[in-house]
């Protein structure tokens, strides 16, 4: 499958009304910016992060200035390139690196959105990803989401898919939607904020 024509996640697409209108959004190994367009074309400015340079530069090319900054960055062999900076929303889709977790959550706005989306275990089954460390474990990715308020969370097979881009192979998958709650919210004076599903 072509990822430069690929559309955003249907998963993304559905819950994207959680962030605030003009959010800003992070999007964390965003290849060739199917994301990063998705949400500028919503009126977002994106922040996108990833260690290939040429992919950086045709995301920014193609959107309107102001809309992209780019951030070429090998997070597993490097620092965090953006220390302290807290975003409205931040996108991991088709990616797993464990040991970023603390700071996916932590560049979390209060109300800030998670949407993460990657392969899980099963997935060996059917080709690659195959090996442990590019898989999730059964329900890994809502227990490092406690801290968050999850809104949804699928943890299982999609079968193929055709797509306007092409077949898009059977998986093993878990997808999560979770907002950090503002300070305050889900006390026992009052509920946790409710979100609406579409």
């Amino acid at each position: 499958m072509n990822h430069s024509t690929e559309p955003a996640s249907a998963w993304v697409q559905r819950w994207s009304h959680l962030i605030k209108p003009g959010g800003t959004v992070l999007d964390v190994a965003c290849g060739t910016g199917r994301h990063a367009k998705w949400f500028a074309n919503q009126n977002h400015a994106v922040v996108g992060v990833d260690r290939c340079r040429s992919a950086i530069e045709s995301i920014a090319s193609s959107l309107p200035s102001g809309m992209f900054e780019s951030v070429v960055a090998d997070i597993e062999n490097g620092p965090w390139p953006l220390p302290g900076r807290q975003f409205d929303a931040v996108v991991v889709t088709n990616y797993l690196w464990r040991p970023l977790w603390p700071t996916l959550l932590a560049s979390l706005n209060p109300g800030g959105v998670l949407f993460y989306e990657t392969f899980a275990q099963g997935n060996e089954t059917l080709g690659k990803p195959s090996r442990p460390d590019f898989l999730l474990r059964s329900g890994e990715l809502f227990a490092v989401c406690n801290v968050l308020q999850v809104v949804a969370f699928e943890d299982g097979f999609e079968g193929a898919l055709k797509t306007p881009s092409g077949i898009k192979s059977a998986r093993f998958v878990q997808r999560i939607a979770a907002v950090h709650a503002p300070s305050g919210a889900g006390n026992t004076a009052s509920p946790p904020p409710r979100y609406a599903l579409i």
